[in-house]
C-alpha cells in the first residue's frame, strides 16, 4: 500500500485539525489491556450488545434512557437467565413499556446469549474469547460476530466492542471517506476484500506508530471531514508524541 499516508503525515495533520497534539491526544483513548478485557463479566457483553442492537437505526439516546429498564426485563443480563426464556416470555417481554418494543430485536438478547454460551464452553468465558482475539485480524471477529450472533454485523458489533474496551478500529464516514480518497477501497464498503484492505492499511500504521487500532481509527477521523479547533496557546511538535 505504497499510496497511503505515513502514519507520521497523518498524525501532524490531525494534530493541526484538532488544535495540537495534548488535544488530540486527549480525544483518542485507550481500550482495555487483555487482561482487564477479559475480566469482564459475560453479562455486561450481553448488554451491550443488546445496546448496540436496539440504538442501531434508532435514536441511541432514547435506548439509554430506558437501559435501567432493560436490564430488569432482562434478568441483568445473566446469559443462563435469558436461555431459559421461552418464545412465548419473548413475546410477552417484547410489549413491555419499559424497553424499546421491537419483537425481532428482543429476540436477539437470547440469539446472542447461545451464542456466548456456547463459546464460553470453550474458552472459558466469552470474554476471554474476546481478549484472545488479535486485533490484527478484528475483521475476523466482526465476521464472527455477524455469522454466530444476531444482527451483529455491519458496525453494530464493531461499536459494541469500542465500547466494551476491545482494540478495534470503525469504519466511520469519515474513516470510509479517507480510505475511498486513496483508492484502497471501491464499491460496498463491507465487501469481504474491502474490509481485508483495510485490515491490512491499520496492520501497516500499527507497525510504523505502535499504537492501538482505537487511537489510529480516530486519528484518521481527525484528519478529515470540515470539523477543526483553535490551536493550543502553546503547541509542542507533533513529532514528540508517540
Amino acid at each position: 500500500m505504497d499510496h497511503l499516508e505515513s502514519y507520521q503525515a497523518l498524525y501532524q495533520r490531525a494534530c493541526e485539525r484538532k488544535g495540537g497534539p495534548a488535544r488530540l491526544e486527549a480525544m483518542l483513548g485507550e481500550p482495555l489491556s487483555p487482561e482487564a478485557l477479559a475480566q469482564l463479566g459475560d453479562d455486561r457483553i450481553l448488554a451491550e450488545f443488546t445496546r448496540k442492537v436496539f440504538q442501531s437505526g434508532f435514536v441511541w439516546r432514547v435506548v439509554d434512557d430506558k437501559w435501567s429498564g432493560f436490564e430488569a426485563v432482562f434478568f441483568d443480563f445473566d446469559i443462563e437467565k435469558v436461555l431459559l426464556m421461552s418464545d412465548e416470555m419473548l413475546e410477552k417481554k417484547a410489549q413491555d413499556p419499559r424497553i424499546i418494543r421491537n419483537f425481532n430485536k428482543v429476540k436477539t438478547v437470547r440469539d446472542n446469549a447461545l451464542m456466548m454460551a456456547d463459546v464460553a464452553r470453550q474458552h472459558g468465558s466469552f470474554a476471554r474469547f474476546l481478549a484472545d482475539w488479535p486485533a490484527s485480524d478484528i475483521i475476523g471477529l466482526w465476521a464472527y460476530l455477524k455469522k454466530h450472533g444476531s444482527r451483529l454485523g455491519g458496525n453494530t458489533g464493531a461499536y459494541a466492542l469500542r465500547m466494551l474496551g476491545k482494540d478495534t478500529f470503525i469504519i466511520s464516514q469519515d474513516v470510509e471517506a479517507y480510505f475511498r480518497a486513496r483508492n484502497v477501497v471501491s464499491g460496498g464498503i463491507n465487501s469481504k476484500r474491502n474490509h481485508q484492505a483495510i485490515q491490512q492499511a491499520f496492520n501497516q500504521l500499527q507497525q510504523q506508530s505502535g499504537r492501538s487500532m482505537q487511537a489510529l481509527s480516530r486519528i484518521i477521523a481527525f484528519s478529515q471531514g470540515d470539523n477543526f479547533m483553535q490551536p493550543e496557546a502553546v503547541e509542542s511538535p507533533a513529532s514528540q508524541v508517540n
